[in-house]
């Protein structure tokens, strides 16, 4: 595909120093502006800033496409975030937008005290309110783990459901387009023979453990099995 066409010149850049022309736009750089009495110099301020990354006025008339990164290093179900935003970037770019990255709070399941679940609202608040904030026209968001889940031989996948929701509400709730872009699945495990998916085979072997019908040696061996893998995309 070929890169986009420019999307301004230098007479429409200059347009935005004319203080007698109303800043009326909803889409774009030029939407949501901070308010300092002075809707020109708010858009003045704004593109000093935004340049200082190394875009150019022609990149700043795009549509602007908004990637919700919500990686972390202790949320091994978001270890391929980097990843897929680039990936992200790379599709919105050859389609003629800008894409452009920005964090919200990252929740882990079993690295959250006293529960994620407390935590689902906070981040269905920070995605609404970020995306309300910022000039965007439209949201990737990222997130989302699957975990495994063995029966038997079958393989079920099942969604997360604290991050994914709390996109949801979030992006729903700013009223912008919104695209969900879900990590993936992990990679089942296997012991003995038998394959293992997190997370309904960590609570039946260590209900097992607890019984006393495994030993020491099967659960530490289990422990290394059970998520032998980060979540993965398709």
């Amino acid at each position: 595909m070929a890169d986009p066409k420019p999307q301004s010149s230098p007479s429409q850049s200059l347009d935005d120093y004319n203080l007698s022309a109303p800043i009326t736009a909803t889409t774009g750089l030029r939407q949501g502006l901070a308010s300092y009495g002075d809707p020109h110099f708010s858009l003045f301020l704004r593109k000093v800033f935004i340049k200082a990354l190394g875009y150019s006025e022609d990149a700043l008339s795009r549509p602007i496409i908004g990637i919700i990164n919500t990686y972390s290093a202790l949320n091994p179900c978001h270890a391929n975030v980097p990843q897929l935003i680039e990936a992200a970037k790379r599709g919105v770019h050859l389609q003629g937008g800008l894409a452009v990255d920005f964090p919200t709070i990252s929740i882990a399941e079993s690295f959250s005290s006293p529960t994620s679940m407390f935590l689902r609202n906070l981040m269905s608040m920070d995605t609404e309110e970020m995306i309300k904030a910022q000039p965007l026209d439209a949201v990737i968001m990222i997130g989302g783990a699957y975990w495994s889940i063995s029966r038997d031989t079958w393989l079920i996948e099942l969604g997360c459901d604290k991050t994914v929701p709390a996109q949801l509400m979030g992006g729903i709730s700013a009223n912008k387009p919104i695209l969900p872009l879900v990590t993936g699945p992990m990679m089942p495990g296997s012991f003995k023979g038998q394959r293992l998916g997190a997370c309904t085979d960590c609570r039946n072997n260590w209900a097992a453990y607890r019984a006393g019908t495994i030993d020491v040696e099967d659960i530490s061996m289990l422990n290394e099995e059970l998520a032998p893998t980060v979540c993965i995309s398709f």
